[in-house]
């Protein structure tokens, strides 16, 4: 039986009109239903929480002035329902008017129905936003339960649609946004409503929207079973009417519904049994809203057709991407405009489906294609002229075979090994007085580049941090200390000749035996020398290994040469083929000039002050609940997982990931309130949509700009090397093993991310000392462009440095974080070796390049929004 709203009276048949007071009554097919529960009488019809400011002339429970708790006096009973009346009354206390909701008593024993009621506090109080109804508080009188609540003088949206039928679009416009946010505050909480209807909608005396009925709300992710059903079945998503899930999707679903009501005035689906509601929505297509009203905005139809979609997974993520697809829609402005701290979800759905017109996609998509081959050449990279004619599994056998020659165990328990320029060789031929012709100097001395091999009779463990990744466990040349008994520290050519040799012998000898004469000319033999052209000489050079016997040869020609060999009771321990440019490496060097120590002071200190500054910002932010957790563990995640692949790809390796989480959990919520037109496309990917064409739009920016970067790094380099400067010596890791190529991707990816974070951390600091993003894109250039004016030709180098950091902040500052963590990302991974077709290396170079171009492609794709390549006009 349905109730005058306005009187509270039985009205009895099919009668629209009450017959006590001659108001319009509203009969809803299928009002609220707790279809979990078993007890018929809790289910709730749909005006059950109208708390207007109506006059109403039914004799409720208590009488008007009556005093209750002393606390609040009644003045009026403005709504009645299924699950208890409500009151206006006057809190004497706070001296304001609120509406007391109370359960009917009937159930007050009711458990169940209690926990509902309890319920509906604990999860309204959770949600406070300007476009949310107030709860206050849940109180107890006399054995009955209220809840006192905002009271709206005002109606529900379901009245006015039934006294005016649709919204003027300007109006219905305004409303829709209000709702949107309303609804996007619940949800931020993990809140999903459940009943969201007009009639759950109020409009107050100013013209505020406000989001009512929290009653059937519950927490993501805890609503199953039957309880999926709960809810208003004529504004249930497909999903939900058919009991399989209900998230925020489902909401989404609800809110296209009212949305659809409010621009139309009518309902896309309408039956008068649940099975023919079900059926309409499994086997009718929505009327589209423009074949109801004619002038309708194309916008808005577009959008209320996407929350209709019978999949999920096809409506938009949120309510604040509903807001911002309709006419002129800007939550994010709004937000900023309020003083509020935007959401991730809220920043992420600013940027939801700006791509890029293909006018502007094509052009950055030829940068790519064209970038990374013209940058590979202008680099000009040395192993491109003279790389290793071995793979390191071939000079790590012959490594095996002459350490056991040489009385090395033949099949050491660990073994490790990589390839390393010989730095001091090009100091020496650069500081010669006549210009060195490099692709001479690389083919007569293969030695440039040196085969580390090193392996051990137990477990090779390092024990020490050597790059900026502070990074444990990597086996180098020194790490672990060459000191047990059984280690073998080797060094070969590229050509595989021996250029050094030392074995740690017994610590404790077990009994004496014969002791022959060492065996040099063998030595010299693997090295590819004749013992014959050298003189003996004075031994200068000692090594870690015990001996009892010290030789050494020098010859003159073609170059000063000199060999030092050591050996312990007739087996050789030591062997080293010193050149000119050989340096001691257990000799501590000079330090460095004042101007350079002074530069890299000033850097280490702006680094400690972001560490400090960072970590006590993400204390504070964990504190007050602000920052983006859950961007911040999958960032975490992300990094973990590209670590173990990392350790996967490259052997004795243990990273940690702490930095990153720190960092963004210290600098985002700051950002996002101030800045967070930087953090569109980035938030989008760190809730899970990285398929939006913003997505795609900044990622294939990056990698046009990475390339452009690869390309400008390549002309001063070629600048560089005229001048006199070194070739480019690639990164070795990529030779170190079948697996080198995918440890340099998955090592470039954190140090994206890393770096990408630090530079926009100072560039921010800076913004926010200067006032001015572009003086503090300046600002950034000058600090880390400075310590190149220590360098040889520092007028050059520190303005190539300043244009390369001056546009990583423009792109920064433009497009945002994403943009440019996949800009040095790519410039990283297109860093990669240069090779010969015929080089056995040049697979793992093709391939990695392949993959970037593949990358930038994808991007390509995505920015566009789902427009179709062919059917595009390229000028229009």
């Amino acid at each position: 039986m349905a109730h005058c709203t306005n009187c509270g009276s039985d009205v009895t048949g099919a009668g629209r009109f009450c017959a006590a007071c001659g108001a319009l009554v509203a009969v809803d097919s299928f009002p609220t239903q707790t279809v979990a529960s078993s007890q018929p009488h809790l289910v709730t019809t749909p005006r059950d929480s109208r708390h207007t400011s109506s006059s109403s002339r039914s004799r409720g429970r208590f009488a008007p002035g009556e005093l209750l708790g002393g606390r609040y006096r009644i003045v009026d009973m403005i709504g009645k329902g299924g699950m208890g009346e409500v009151y206006r009354a006057d809190d004497l206390s706070l001296d304001q008017p609120v509406a007391l909701k109370f359960l009917p008593e009937a159930i007050t024993h009711n458990e169940r129905a209690l926990e509902r009621f309890r319920n509906e506090v604990r999860i309204a109080r959770q949600v406070s936003h300007p476009n949310v109804c107030r709860v206050y508080d849940l109180g107890e009188m006399e054995g009955l339960y209220f809840l006192s609540m905002e009271y709206l003088d005002g109606e529900d949206l379901g009245s006015l649609l039934r006294r005016i039928g649709r919204l003027p679009s300007d109006k219905a416009l305004e409303i829709a946004r209000k709702l949107c946010a309303g609804l996007a505050a619940a949800h931020e909480k993990g809140v999903l409503h459940r009943d969201l209807k007009p009639s759950n909608v109020m409009l107050d005396a100013r013209g505020q929207v406000l989001l009512t009925d929290f009653g059937l709300a519950g927490l993501a992710g805890e609503i199953e079973g039957a309880e999926v059903l709960n809810g208003t079945p004529a504004y249930m998503a497909p999903e939900q009417l058919a009991g399989e899930e209900v998230t925020v999707k489902s909401d989404i679903y609800a809110l296209g519904l009212v949305l659809y009501e409010i621009f139309t005035g009518k309902l896309p689906f309408e039956s008068d049994t649940l099975a023919g509601l079900k059926r309409a929505q499994r086997e009718n297509v929505p009327v589209s809203p423009s074949a109801i009203v004619r002038d309708l905005d194309p916008m808005v139809e577009r959008v209320i057709l996407r929350c209709l979609s019978p999949r999920p997974a096809m409506r938009p993520a949120s309510a604040l991407t509903v807001a911002a697809a309709l006419p002129g829609g800007d939550p994010l402005a709004a937000a900023l405009a309020a003083g509020e701290t935007p959401s991730p979800e809220m920043v992420a759905a600013a940027g939801e489906g700006e791509g890029l017109a293909l006018r502007v996609a094509i052009p950055l998509l030829l940068v790519v294609f064209l970038g990374l081959p013209i940058g590979l050449v202008l680099r000009s990279s040395a192993l491109a002229t003279f790389g290793p004619d071995y793979g390191p599994e071939v000079l790590a056998q012959k490594s095996r075979d002459i350490a056991a020659k040489f009385g090395a165990a033949a099949r050491p328990f660990d073994e490790a090994y990589r390839f390393e320029w010989d730095n001091g060789l090009f100091e020496w031929f650069s500081s010669r007085p006549t210009r060195a012709n490099w692709s001479e100097v690389l083919a007569a001395n293969p030695q440039a580049l040196r085969f580390q091999y090193r392996s051990h009779t137990a477990p090779l463990t390092g024990v020490m941090l050597h790059d900026d990744m502070m990074t444990p466990g990597v086996i180098y040349w020194d790490d672990p200390p060459p000191e047990e008994s059984g280690m073998v520290r080797l060094q070969l050519d590229a050509q595989g000749r021996l250029m050094y040799f030392e074995r740690i012998p017994a610590q404790q000898l077990i009994s004496a035996k014969q002791i022959s004469s060492p065996d040099w000319n063998a030595l010299f033999a693997a090295a590819g020398l004749d013992q014959s052209k050298f003189q003996p000489a004075e031994p200068l050079w000692t090594s870690l290994a015990a001996s009892d016997t010290r030789m050494a040869w020098t010859r003159s020609s073609p170059r000063l040469q000199r060999v030092e060999a050591a050996a312990f009771q007739g087996q050789p321990v030591f062997f080293a083929v010193i050149e000119p440019w050989t340096k001691p490496d257990r000799t501590p060097g000079v330090s460095n000039s004042t101007a350079l120590t002074l530069t890299f002071s000033m850097l280490g200190a702006v680094l400690v002050v972001i560490i400090v500054a960072a970590a006590l910002l993400a204390a504070g932010n964990l504190r007050r609940r602000r920052g983006d957790m859950r961007g911040a563990f999958r960032l975490a995640a992300f990094i973990f997982c590209v670590q173990i692949a990392l350790w996967a790809a490259r052997a004795h390796i243990i990273v940690s990931f702490g930095t990153f989480g720190t960092l963004l959990m210290a600098l985002e919520p700051y950002v996002r309130r101030r800045w967070p037109q930087t953090l569109i496309s980035w938030s989008a990917v760190l809730i899970g949509r990285v398929r939006d064409a913003v997505v795609g739009r900044d990622v294939l920016i990056g990698c046009a700009a990475g390339s452009a970067l690869g390309v400008v790094n390549g002309i001063s380099e070629a600048w560089l090397r005229h001048a006199g400067g070194w070739p480019n010596l690639d990164t070795t890791i990529p030779l170190a093993s079948s697996r080198g190529f995918l440890a340099l991707v998955f090592l470039s990816i954190p140090h994206a991310v890393r770096e990408a974070l630090f530079f926009l951390f100072l560039i921010f600091l800076l913004r926010a000392i200067l006032r001015n993003q572009w003086a503090a894109g300046v600002a950034f250039a000058l600090i880390f462009a400075s310590p190149n004016l220590a360098e040889s030709h520092p007028l050059f180098n520190a303005s190539m440095a300043f244009l390369v950091l001056f546009a990583l902040a423009f792109l920064v500052l433009r497009w945002g974080l994403l943009a440019l963590c996949v800009a040095l990302l790519f410039s990283n991974v297109a860093n990669v070796p240069g090779a010969r077709f015929s080089a056995w290396y040049f697979g793992g170079t093709a391939l990695v390049l392949t993959g970037a171009v593949v990358f930038a492609a994808w991007a390509f794709h995505a920015s566009l929004g789902g427009r179709k390549l062919w059917k595009e006009d390229f000028f229009g």
